[in-house]
This record gives structure tokens, C-alpha cells and sequence, in this order.
């Protein structure tokens, strides 16, 4: 389920107070102009709900609502189209494992194989063994007897180990909600960025931008390029210090009333220990402008990257604190098995994953789904 709360405004500070906040901090709002052609089709029936049917507080109602599931044809016929790209995008990953369970016994060289092609998907060694364990066990007591049953009894494996990384984006507890995007240069970080504006607008959500990577040259040009296509705000400065880019973006979003703010960063190695202290920079500056944020703090995983992934998430964890995870381009990697390894070594929920360029190829993370989808 993707759910998003709306809860109403605290106890006024005052309007003026905010406004007077945002009017010294002297952002740059980036005109953009409106979006042409329809919408695009809700994030595979999960709890998306169109603009104007989203839910909106006023005073007789409680202090938050949950926006349930879309139910009806359109979102069964959502949810497939989904699933149908998520197999595809899994198929680089997938091909190693669908092609053992055609033939007639369940032998020890099965295990074998299975163990090997886990390791080429890049689950690391610590998830291949605990897969394979708990495979064991439940073929043992299920007696399955052909590879077929044993393909079903996997998918089930993989099921529960995924489970956990399964959690719903919650939007609406604090007004507005901070989300801080990191990641490496070329995750695909201000394409998720994009992305995710327009399921949030779709959700019924106001959302103002944040060009914080101020050192990739042409970064601050393709947020702008993402504002424009979705019709919200950028908060910009030529040349300026990315912490009061945020700042700045952050006091704006509380004046005008904003539901998220979403904060761009320069994508950096871990390795480079002096703009790794800057994230920490960037996010305490955030709770100066309001205290509390970033309620969000994530991390855009290049799947590509296979087991290097699981050390930028051991790193940027370390830094920041991560609440979640944003993992692209499993369409284009042989190596989506790290996702096993994140389940078993850092359980860091994974919101969304990515398996195309279209808007509608970022979806919210299911477990299930994604088994099936892997196993074949």
C-alpha cells in the first residue's frame, strides 16, 4: 500500500511569522509552466489516488487520513501492467534462475546451481546461504518432490526475506514533510526525484523542489527541467551553498502551505569523507529551518551496482540515518539479487524500485510481487 497521511496544521505559529521567515531567506523560485496531456495511469493500483479524489483535512475531520488501496478494474488492469514491466525489468537478473526448475528431480545439483546463480545476481554470500536453508527446510517439509514445487517453495523463501524492506511512504505527519534525496553521481537520483513529484502530485500532494547539487554541472538545469514537466516550483541559487539551498526551499515550503519539500544533493562517492560531512551539513541546516526535518532521508540505488550498492548503503546509512531506499535501473542490470543482500545485512525499507524510464516504471516496493516476478 502506498499511504499518505494529511493531518492539519499545527497551532499557528503565525502565517506572518513564516512568511517574514521566507522572505528573509530571499529564495529563487524558478518559474515553470503547466503540464500538458493526461495524467499518468496510478502506481499500479497501490494506494494512488488521482488529484481530485485525494482526501484533504478541514476541521471536522480527524488529524490525518490514510488513503487506502484503488480498488476496481482500473487498478487490477494497473497492477498488471505493472507486474507484467516488473518481469521484464527482471528478466537480466531472473534468466539464471528460471531456466533450473525444467527438469525432473530435486537433487543436491540443483542446489548447486541455485547457489551459483544467486551469487551471479549478486545476493552475496550471507543471503545465498540463508535462502538456501531455508529452502531446504521447506522442502523438506512440504516433501516436494519435483523442481517445479521446489520453484514455488523459493519464490515463498524469497517472499519472506523481502518482506520486511516493505514499507508504505508516509506523507502528511508533519507539514510539510522533508524528504533529503542522496546518492552517487549517475543512481538516477533527480530522474527519481521527477518521478516521485509526480505520484505525490497525483496523491493530491503540493510539492516544492530543492536544487541542492550545486557542483554537477547542468544539475540544477535538469531539476528545473523536472519542475516544469510537473508544474511545481524549484527553489534555486546560482552557485550557492547547497545547505542554504535547503534552508531556503524548506522556510518557502512552510509559508506556502506546502505537503513535501524534496531536497536534491550533489551525488558523491563514500569515499569522499569531506562531501559526506557536507550531507551532515545539509541535514542539520534542515532542522534549523524546521525542526524535526528531514523526516525523510533517501538513498537512490543504481541496481547496476550489484554488491557496491550494499557499501553505499552501508555508508550514506552511517552518515545520515536512512529511512529508505529508491532502487533504479533493474531493467538494465543482471545484478537485482542485492536486493536479498540488503534484506539480510542493512533491512533498510525499500519504497519504490525502478525498472524503465517512464513515469509509471517507479513503483512502490512489493515483496511478492517482486518474488514471483524473479523466480518466474
Amino acid at each position: 500500500m502506498f499511504r499518505f497521511f494529511q493531518r492539519k496544521p499545527a497551532a499557528p505559529e503565525s502565517a506572518q511569522a513564516h512568511a517574514q521567515q521566507a522572505q528573509s531567506a530571499a529564495p529563487v523560485a524558478i518559474p515553470v509552466a503547466a503540464v500538458e496531456g493526461p495524467p499518468s495511469a496510478p502506481m499500479g493500483g497501490r494506494g494512488v489516488v488521482r488529484p481530485d479524489d485525494a482526501v484533504r483535512p478541514d476541521a471536522d475531520q480527524p488529524a490525518h487520513e490514510s488513503i487506502g488501496p484503488v480498488h476496481g478494474d482500473a487498478g487490477t488492469e494497473a497492477a498488471a501492467g505493472w507486474f507484467s514491466r516488473l518481469r521484464q525489468g527482471l528478466r537480466k537478473t531472473g534468466s539464471g534462475l528460471s531456466v533450473l526448475f525444467g527438469g525432473s528431480r530435486v537433487d543436491e545439483a540443483l542446489y548447486e546451481e541455485l547457489e551459483t546463480a544467486l551469487i551471479l545476481a549478486d545476493a552475496g554470500m550471507p543471503a545465498t546461504q540463508f535462502v538456501l536453508e531455508q529452502l531446504r527446510k521447506k522442502v523438506r517439509a512440504a516433501r516436494a518432490e519435483t523442481p517445479q514445487q521446489v520453484r514455488e517453495l523459493l519464490r515463498d523463501v524469497l517472499a519472506e526475506l523481502l518482506v520486511p524492506l516493505e514499507k508504505p511512504l508516509d506523507i502528511g505527519k508533519s507539514t510539510p514533510t522533508v524528504m533529503m534525496m542522496v546518492g552517487v553521481n549517475g543512481a538516477g537520483k533527480t530522474t527519481s526525484i521527477g518521478k516521485l513529484t509526480r505520484h505525490l502530485q497525483q496523491a493530491g500532494c503540493k510539492v516544492l523542489l530543492a536544487a541542492g547539487d550545486t557542483f554537477r554541472a547542468a544539475a540544477r538545469e535538469q531539476l528545473t527541467a523536472w519542475g516544469e514537466r510537473n508544474a511545481v516550483q524549484v527553489i534555486a541559487q546560482q552557485g550557492g551553498d547547497p545547505a542554504a539551498v535547503a534552508f531556503d526551499a524548506v522556510s518557502a515550503g512552510r509559508a506556502r502551505g506546502m505537503d513535501v519539500v524534496i531536497v536534491d544533493t550533489a551525488g558523491r562517492l563514500p569515499t569522499q569523507l569531506h562531501l559526506m560531512d557536507e550531507l551532515k551539513k545539509v541535514k542539520r541546516v534542515i532542522g534549523k529551518a524546521m525542526d524535526g526535518a528531514p523526516h525523510e532521508a533517501l538513498l537512490v540505488i543504481d541496481a547496476t551496482n550489484g554488491q557496491n550498492a550494499l557499501a553505499q548503503l552501508r555508508a550514506f546509512d552511517d552518515t545520515l540515518g536512512l529511512t529508505g531506499i529508491i532502487l533504479t535501473k533493474l531493467d538494465g542490470s543482471a545484478k537485482g539479487g542485492v536486493i536479498a543482500a540488503i534484506a539480510r545485512e542493512r533491512p533498510v525499507p525499500i519504497y519504490f524500485i525502478g525498472v524503465g524510464e517512464s513515469l509509471e516504471d517507479l513503483q512502490p516496493f512489493d515483496a511478492r510481487a517482486f518474488a514471483r516476478a524473479l523466480v518466474g
